[in-house]
């Protein structure tokens, strides 16, 4: 009967036991009290009848075999019928609802020991009521203790199955986060390697192009730092790439860090930015995310100035007892910016403070520009789950709006 229709099968399996049944009653398994056979034939239809529907209506199935078992009792009693209405109590018991279930053991358990009491009580013989005892409990506890385990097996698979499907939701949304922060870290990666190399190669083409009297040896300087800075933006996209390409994670790609803002500074003075750096302090041994995150804030910092800047840079890079503080000013004059942004500078910037629980705030200050990142040295679990630092006041990815105020000042020329 695979792949039959539930209640074809159903039917079906009444038509058999109807027949079945017939052949028992002409065989002679009932009690006869003159009644005759095509008369207990009749509650053993209705009993068949609650078979066909077991799993449409198996309440009204219960109802049709205590009825008919009833009136088989009177006529009867005939094994037939009996045995059939063990399936009606089965069927109700699994398709029926929960509270007819627990009803239905009671219910059962009761009838079971009223029966074999009343036999052993009318026999007067204790034989007889551990007969009735066990003959009461096949027909009628048995098929309701039976489907009950059945029934709690199914659901407990059912349980398991919605389970099981949870967790792979789960584990698809895990995976898509994990892909989206993957591509949320490439990206500022690439930002922060490239933006500041190709800057610099923008400004001083654009400067030997707009200057027509340069000698030939001020030209030849311009050009060696702009094959200088493509250069060292091929070196760290061919890092980039053999980082993708690697198996394990490293928190760099590039291998910078925050002792080497001398070398940073210095370039950006060959490209043509007036960069004043203070260090104050000493540096002590940073964590790696630490050092990676303040010489990337402190590149894009001065990748900004180049574009959008009015005047030279002042770089101050404060160490105390617990943390590293970036300061970067600069000035502007409203004028529109020479080079555009893309408008994920600042944003990458809070989230590389943010990532090592450290603040970061940028904004229009004393007639210019100030970037400020304060880093700690140790960074609390708490604070690695809850992501970038606010800026007072602000949600931190509000300091993406402030973006446009940075390209409405003039470039440098």
């Amino acid at each position: 009967m695979k792949g039959m229709h539930p209640r074809r099968q159903d039917a079906l399996m009444a038509v058999v036991l109807f027949a079945g049944g017939l052949v028992l009653l002409l065989c002679g398994a009932y009690v006869n009290r003159g009644v005759p056979v095509q008369v207990l034939a009749v509650p053993l239809a209705v009993t068949c009848l609650g078979v066909a529907l077991r799993r449409r209506a198996p309440v009204a199935a219960l109802v049709l075999g205590v009825v008919a078992v009833m009136g088989d009792l009177c006529l009867g009693p005939s094994f037939p019928t009996i045995l059939v209405f063990t399936d009606n109590i089965y069927s109700a018991t699994l398709y029926g609802p929960r509270r007819l279930a627990t009803a239905l053991l009671y219910v059962t358990s009761v009838l079971t020991v009223v029966a074999g009491v009343v036999a052993g009580f009318l026999a007067r013989d204790w034989s007889v009521l551990a007969i009735g005892l066990v003959q009461s409990g096949v027909v009628l506890t048995t098929p309701t203790i039976t489907a009950l385990m059945i029934r709690n097996h199914r659901d407990q698979a059912l349980a398991e199955r919605a389970r099981a499907d949870q967790v792979a939701r789960l584990a698809e949304l895990d995976r898509q986060a994990a892909v989206t922060g993957e591509r949320t870290r490439m990206a500022r990666e690439l930002h922060d390697m490239i933006a500041n190399h190709f800057s610099a190669v923008a400004i001083q083409s654009a400067a030997v192009i707009a200057r027509q009297d340069l000698d030939p040896r001020a030209v030849r300087k311009v050009l060696e730092s702009i094959r200088e800075n493509s250069v060292r933006g091929m070196a760290e996209m061919r890092t980039m790439i053999g980082l993708l390409r690697a198996e394990d994670d490293e928190g760099d790609p590039t291998g910078h860090r925050l002792t080497d803002a001398a070398d940073l500074v210095e370039r950006c003075r060959r490209a043509g930015l007036p960069v004043e750096l203070r260090v104050r302090g000493t540096p002590p041994g940073l964590p790696r995310p630490v050092e990676s995150a303040g010489y990337r804030i402190l590149q894009e910092s001065l990748t900004n100035v180049m574009r959008h800047g009015a005047g030279p840079a002042r770089v101050v890079i404060r160490y105390d007892a617990d943390a590293v503080t970036l300061t970067v000013e600069n000035d502007t004059d409203g004028e529109p910016a020479a080079l555009p942004g893309s408008g994920t500078g600042l944003v990458g910037m809070a989230e590389r403070a943010g990532l090592v629980g450290g603040s970061f705030t940028a904004g229009a200050a004393d007639g210019g520009w100030r970037v400020v990142a304060t880093l700690p040295f140790q960074t609390p679990p708490e604070e690695l789950r809850t992501g970038p630092s606010a800026v007072p006041d602000r949600p931190w990815w509000s300091i993406a709006t402030e973006e446009p105020s940075l390209v409405g000042t003039r470039g440098r020329e």
